[in-house]
């Protein structure tokens, strides 16, 4: 039996709808004012939504807060691998390319880049979140290196770029050192081409 409507839509949209409408209000307030601002109350104010429809999606505030995290991930993700498809590129070209689509997403909207490189270390939900998603962000650095490596050196390596990586961007969102954005992407392309 088809699902009733009511207004054009049905229940199952109208509760998809208040759910996005949750985790943009998540990740504005945990991308601008950070973890303490972001309580169930705020965001169903934020969100313009009552609490009643807060718990039709999510059992609690750390439960909302992951789901913001780990949507900023997954986009974070498909847009470095979506950058690198073709691995007959020049390495260069290709680190340039993935520093180059992770620095966009990042940047041109900062609260995206303080969700997923800040609020890990002042959000105890995100914290074990972060670390167990590290693995996933080493893994699309490991698939460049060059064959010459052994797996181990390639496995090491991607783990140490990571680290590299995540400390850059996080002083570049904090403001320190105060630097444009090519050279951020400069500095991130040698880094990785140097590594290979």
């Amino acid at each position: 039996m088809a699902e009733k409507t009511w207004a054009g839509t049905t229940l199952s949209d109208r509760r998809a709808a208040r759910r996005a409408q949750l985790l943009d209000a998540g990740l504005d307030l945990l991308g601008t004012e950070g973890s303490a601002a972001v309580t169930v109350r705020a965001v169903c104010r934020h969100a313009k939504l009552t609490e009643r429809y807060f718990y039709e999606s999510f059992t609690d505030r750390e439960e909302l807060v992951v789901a913001v995290y780990e949507q900023v991930a997954a986009e974070a993700h498909r847009a470095i691998a979506g950058a690198v498809p073709d691995s007959r590129r020049a390495p260069a070209q290709r680190a340039e390319a993935a520093v180059t689509a992770f620095v966009e997403l990042m940047l041109d909207d900062p609260r995206k880049g303080r969700v997923l490189l800040l609020a890990p270390i002042t959000d105890p939900a995100l914290s074990a979140r972060g670390m167990a998603l590290l693995p996933a962000f080493a893994g699309l650095i490991r698939e460049q290196l060059p064959a010459r490596m052994d797996a181990l050196e390639k496995q090491l390596t991607a783990i140490g770029l990571v680290g590299a990586l995540t400390h850059l961007f996080t002083a570049y969102l904090s403001g320190t050192p105060e630097m444009p954005r090519e050279r951020l992407v400069e500095h991130c392309v040698r880094l990785l081409v140097r590594s290979s």
